[in-house]
């Protein structure tokens, strides 16, 4: 009887420790589960699939000051390629005009009133001449806020006869300001100013 009863409680021994084996393995193994359920999502929470042209790209989260010399250029690019491109329709000179002074204060307006006044834009019309614009690099020097730009570009007129090719340099500088859809990369260009606008060479169509 006696070694009946010992032979239970060494088998209720061995249970027990079976038993809480399985247990702290089962707590060990929800730790993990949970701890790598937190990361993934993490992991997952940072990117960002954006739709281009029917494309889903992917996007990683980032601090705004990491991509401030990226989007910086890109806004100083639009800028421009909005301004300057335009053709002899004056609802395509309005709407390209008007995007982008949505980017740029009234430096960038009286440029533009300038350019009315002295009949710009209706000698395009008439004489049915389209200007083009290839930004071929923009500086953007972040040491200091606001932050300065630099611009070098070609401008192609295109008339009936010849196509002039012209150099493009401007500078100014850009201020941080709320995102929109007018303005997505949330800046704003100041003090806009053309520093070299020549032709470089003209080629006959």
């Amino acid at each position: 009887m006696f070694k009946q009863m010992k032979n239970i409680d060494t088998a209720f021994r061995h249970v027990r420790s079976f038993t809480l084996l399985v247990v702290l393995g089962s707590i060990l193994l929800s730790g993990f589960t949970l701890y790598k359920s937190y990361q993934l999502v993490g992991t997952v929470q940072s990117k960002i699939y954006v739709l281009a042209n029917g494309k889903a790209l992917e996007a990683y989260g980032a601090e705004r000051r990491e991509n401030v010399p990226v989007e910086a250029r890109d806004h100083v690019k639009t800028f421009h390629e909005d301004f300057f491109t335009l053709d002899p329709d004056e609802k395509v000179i309005q709407t390209n005009v008007t995007k982008a002074l949505y980017l740029a204060d009234a430096s960038a307006k009286r440029a533009y009133d300038n350019l009315k006044e002295a009949d710009f834009f209706t000698n395009l019309i008439s004489g049915n001449i389209s200007q083009r614009i290839k930004v071929d690099s923009v500086h953007v020097d972040i040491a200091q806020y606001p932050y300065y730009f630099r611009c070098y570009a070609t401008q192609d007129i295109i008339r009936t006869t010849s196509t002039v090719s012209r150099s493009l340099v401007t500078e100014g500088y850009l201020r941080s300001v709320s995102r929109s859809d007018n303005n997505p990369h949330g800046f704003l260009i100041e003090h806009w100013t053309t520093l070299d606008n020549r032709d470089v060479k003209t080629e006959n169509r």
